[in-house]
């Protein structure tokens, strides 16, 4: 025997469990859940062909998730794209008390979520410190989770556990870009615009791509937020995809469950797809 198999079925028996563990419950799952899709009845496995996805696009409950969560990824996602690129080039910038701002942005990251929404909560309840406020200003008091402003409430929630990430992100390549760049430019005469659309942001666009891949993905994990918000049964006006799902499991009802979890993983495949297509045809600019 070589070396080289010697070294190949020691690498196979390292990774045995992991690969054992993963099989076992990700991979196999996963097929089990895609039949679900195809039948009827969890006990007799009664093949419907189509009807599950006929009768999830019929319902008014599937529908509205649908429209929230990608309402949400479509507004939340450019918000914190060109926040996180406003405060990272604002941090980049040496001034005094940037360290205490950069720690302030990435505390969210270190702090459990749970703590995070019971701030919000604090803040945005019935009697919160807003409504405090507002009766204090002589203003009506606002029912802001259990109303169509639920809605910002989480945006702002998401933007402010995230935001913090992609500061670091965008900044790590604002950081790897060569002061020459610069230098150059003054000396040619270009203005900070100039500096910007031509040096910055070509030579982001990793970065960018990135961060944009990572928001993507982060808001469709907005459900915590929004279950801890809302509970099970949130406002509709953030009742989200992984809302619709975890009901289905707690009724019991796999074939819808399935059914929409694999909608979901053909959706995010498919757009992670094109973007990597498109970034793969493109090309990166090479510093």
């Amino acid at each position: 025997m070589t070396a080289k198999k010697r070294e190949a079925i020691s690498g196979l028996t390292f990774a045995a469990p992991f690969l054992l563990g993963f099989a076992a419950f990700f991979v196999v799952p996963f097929f089990i859940s895609v039949v679900f899709t195809f039948t009827k009845n969890a006990n007799g496995l009664k093949f419907t062909g189509f009807d599950n996805y006929l009768d999830l696009f019929g319902n008014s409950a599937f529908q509205t998730a649908v429209y929230n969560t990608f309402r949400f990824i479509l507004i939340g996602v450019p918000l914190i794209m060109v926040l996180a690129t406003f405060l990272a080039l604002l941090l980049h910038k040496k001034f005094v008390g940037s360290s205490l701002y950069r720690s302030v942005f990435l505390y969210p990251l270190v702090v459990p979520v749970a703590a995070t929404v019971m701030v919000f909560q604090l803040v945005f309840a019935e009697s919160g410190v807003i409504n405090t406020i507002y009766a204090w200003l002589g203003l009506p008091a606002q029912n802001w989770l259990a109303s169509d402003q639920a809605f910002y409430v989480l945006m702002i929630l998401y933007l402010w556990k995230n935001c913090g990430y992609n500061i670091v992100l965008i900044m790590a390549g604002l950081n790897a870009i060569p002061n020459a760049f610069y230098e150059a430019a003054q000396v040619e005469g270009a203005g900070r615009w100039q500096t910007f659309r031509y040096i910055t942001m070509p030579l982001l666009a990793p970065s960018f791509f990135f961060v944009f891949v990572v928001s993507i993905i982060n808001s469709f994990k907005c459900f915590r937020e929004a279950f801890l918000l809302g509970g099970t049964i949130p406002h509709k006006s953030i009742y989200m995809l992984q809302h619709f799902m975890n009901n289905n499991f707690t009724n019991l009802n796999y074939q819808r469950l399935s059914t929409a979890a694999f909608l979901v993983f053909i959706v995010i495949f498919a757009l992670v797809f094109v973007l990597f297509w498109m970034r793969r045809k493109a090309g990166d600019i090479q510093l």
